[in-house]
């Protein structure tokens, strides 16, 4: 990686005679005033969250600062304006200055009072609100700092996963209770193993067989190193490849990433940190919210290290210029495919510093240098660059797997990070291998100690200033336990070693041995949903969404449902009397309405531009392949709204389509594809009604 010269200029064009010159461009302490500055929607969505409080110690910053050092093991300072270049001399004295301002609070609030937010007066054995409603006053233990939604989701996804193995061993093969084998607790993921174990009334380690697919030994929620589901395999079923001319092999999108040109930061970019406050609420608002990777309550202490830095070199300065990077895109609001081409993205000069610093951070292996590189990953995914972000992730990767060797190689305090960006690894490579041929990091070998992301630690943050943000794990919780049910889904349905292979449908696939695994994703699937706390819960109807996190819950919800049922289509397409079968109409029906409950309203796919432009665009295609092809076979096609209606659905695909095509080659194959395969539909249409 080529190292890159970004001058910096942070202080923006002032009169010398304006009043207000005198004053620091940013100012932290506005932080939680200035959300008015946000949306309207996501402000609303913000209030109706719990806000998660923490306990501060009292004792004085700077001293404990001198002492103790840098938490994360790096040393800054706030004193070395005599080595700041004069752009950054307010800065640093806007640091030192401003941010050092007391709060009180009580150490820690009641369970009562918690709930019913108000103040709590810390008294023991009981406090002031408790003693007069006679009710009992719990106070949590040290060091948890678990809000009442993320304490909720954690015991409702550990429930989740620990009825998955139950259910698949109870429900689908009885008869091979003997042939059971142990399997990784992983497979259960798990807060902790006693944890599932109190829930479930038994132990965390299980066999799973399935009746007609074998009996597994391995861990089934990562996902496979061999398996069928990516789109462009849609393009060997005989009826989409008539409509396809192109003879794509399911390489071709790395080969075409690989091909095109490298991102270039030759030119120099000039950082504007007028607009600091606004873009660190955004991050935390709109963009952490997916990834849940930085402590809100140690922004100022990043911050102050980068000004020491002089945002030229260190951890710190690259973690907040990548915060800064993606609070500007979060900012902004706009998917980069509605940006004028050839306008660069915003963010771009914030991650351009950055990218200047990473490359000292490649040889480092702690916590932090692999957190910059999953924030790094983040932005790439936003600017619709996979590999690049592939690559950053697999260092993230070989760092984690340095550390996690030794049961003592991550510092007691970090370790909370070190899960979320564990977690945030799996995931996003989970999503880069559904769909493209790229060789595993080799971290899900490691899933099987991991725990569920809990809360970040109480002691975080010594200096007692008010946070940019919240601390939300709602999402980044309930996206794990989908993303290991869609790798699961991949080893039962569609990994290549296993009977339910797709491509040996016609010699041994058996709609028999389909059934009871079918029901059973698509039972946990339920279960999954049914469990999600409130304020992430989507209607399942066509009603509005509350927010984006809800908008893009509910479309990937739609999309597992869709790869669960996917191989009754198929079956349907290569045999249309199976159609006749019982059930099988029936599963027909739910994996073309989920696909069309996709592809309705496909401006719904903006509200997750942020992480998932490149993946929603490939779903899309997808699902517009499998709904061209049902179209086109009768018993199918009586599933679906009438034709008019498949029609408007198919023209705005190609339109949406054709709008992303300019962001990446992978994308220009798929408006390609899509273009094509609609034109040769319309034609085959035409000739059946005549």
């Amino acid at each position: 990686m080529a190292a890159v010269s970004a001058p910096i200029n942070p202080e923006a064009p002032r009169s010398a005679s304006d009043e207000s010159s005198k004053k620091p461009m940013m100012a932290l302490p506005k932080l939680a005033t200035d959300r008015s500055a946000m949306s309207e929607t996501s402000t609303t969505h913000r209030q109706e969250r719990p806000v998660a409080k923490r306990a501060r110690s009292s004792y004085d910053r700077k001293a404990s600062l001198s002492q103790s050092g840098d938490p994360n093991g790096e040393n800054c300072s706030d004193s070395a304006d005599a080595m700041d270049p004069p752009e950054l001399a307010h800065l640093k004295r806007f640091t030192q200055d401003t941010l050092d301002y007391p709060r009180r609070r009580a150490t820690i609030a009641c369970e009562i009072c918690r709930s019913r937010k108000s103040r709590c007066d810390g008294n023991k054995p009981k406090c002031r609100l408790c003693t007069e409603l006679g009710a009992d006053c719990v106070y949590r233990e040290p060091g948890i700092k678990l809000d009442a939604g993320d304490k909720l989701i954690l015991e409702q996804l550990a429930r989740i996963e620990g009825l998955l193995h139950t259910g698949l061993n109870g429900s689908l093969s009885p008869s091979s209770a003997n042939a059971m084998v142990p399997i990784s607790p992983a497979t259960s993921n798990t807060a902790s193993d006693d944890f599932l174990a109190k829930k479930t009334g038994g132990p965390t380690s299980q066999g799973v067989a399935l009746n007609g697919v074998g009996t597994w030994s391995a861990n089934i929620s990562t996902i496979p190193k061999q398996h069928t589901t990516p789109a462009l395999h849609l393009l060997q079923w005989p009826v989409i490849k008539n409509l396809v001319s192109q003879q794509c092999d399911p390489s071709v999108l790395v080969q075409l990433e690989m091909s095109r040109e490298p991102l270039n930061f030759g030119r120099s970019f000039s950082l504007d940190f007028s607009n600091i406050n606004s873009y660190a609420i955004a991050f935390f608002e709109r963009a952490n919210v997916w990834y849940a990777v930085v402590d809100p309550y140690q922004w100022s202490h990043y911050y102050r290290c980068a000004t020491s830095q002089r945002f030229r070199g260190g951890v710190e300065s690259c973690i907040v210029l990548l915060v800064l990077a993606l609070g500007e895109a979060a900012f902004s609001g706009l998917s980069i495919s509605q940006l004028p081409h050839g306008q660069n993205p915003p963010g771009m000069s914030f991650f351009a510093a950055a990218w200047n610093i990473l490359p000292g951070l490649m040889i480092r292996n702690d916590v932090i240098s692999a957190q910059c590189h999953i924030l790094a990953a983040a932005y790439l995914m936003y600017i619709v660059r996979p590999l690049e972000a592939w690559n950053m992730l697999c260092n993230s990767s070989m760092k984690q797997q340095l550390l996690l060797q030794s049961p003592h190689g991550i510092p007691q305090h970090l370790r909370e990070l070190s899960d979320r960006v564990f977690w945030n690894t799996i995931m996003i490579e989970s999503d880069l291998l559904a769909e493209l041929d790229l060789p595993h990091s080799g971290i899900a070998q490691h899933e099987d100690g991991m725990r569920l992301p809990r809360s970040f630690p109480f002691d975080a943050d010594p200096s007692g200033e008010e946070p940019p943000g919240s601390d939300d794990l709602w999402y980044f919780l309930a996206e794990i336990a989908l993303r290991r049910l869609l790798n699961r889904v991949s080893h039962l349905i569609y990994g290549v070693s296993h009977l339910l292979h797709t491509n040996k449908m016609s010699a041994s696939f058996s709609l028999a041995s389909l059934d009871p695994v079918v029901t059973e994703l698509d039972f946990q699937l339920k279960q999954w949903y049914e469990n999600l706390p409130a304020p992430v819960k989507f209607p399942r109807e066509r009603l509005q969404a509350r927010d984006s996190v809800q908008t893009v819950l509910r479309l990937r919800y739609f999309a597992c449902r869709t790869i669960i049922y996917r191989p009754y289509i198929q079956a349907v397409l290569g045999d249309e009397s199976l159609a006749n079968e019982p059930g099988v109409q029936d599963a027909c029906r739910k994996c073309l309405e989920a696909c069309i409950r996709q592809l309705e309203q496909l401006s719904a796919h903006h509200e997750g531009h942020l992480p998932y432009l490149w993946q929603g665009a490939l779903s899309i295609m997808s699902q517009a392949l499998l709904l061209m092809a049902a179209t086109l076979c009768p018993p199918l096609s009586a599933l679906l709204p009438p034709e008019h209606q498949m029609d408007a659905i198919f023209t705005e695909v190609v339109a949406e389509a054709e709008r992303l095509a300019h962001l990446a080659p992978s994308l220009r194959l798929c408006a390609e594809i899509i273009r094509e395969a609609e034109q040769r539909r319309q034609i085959l249409i035409k000739r059946q009604m005549c």
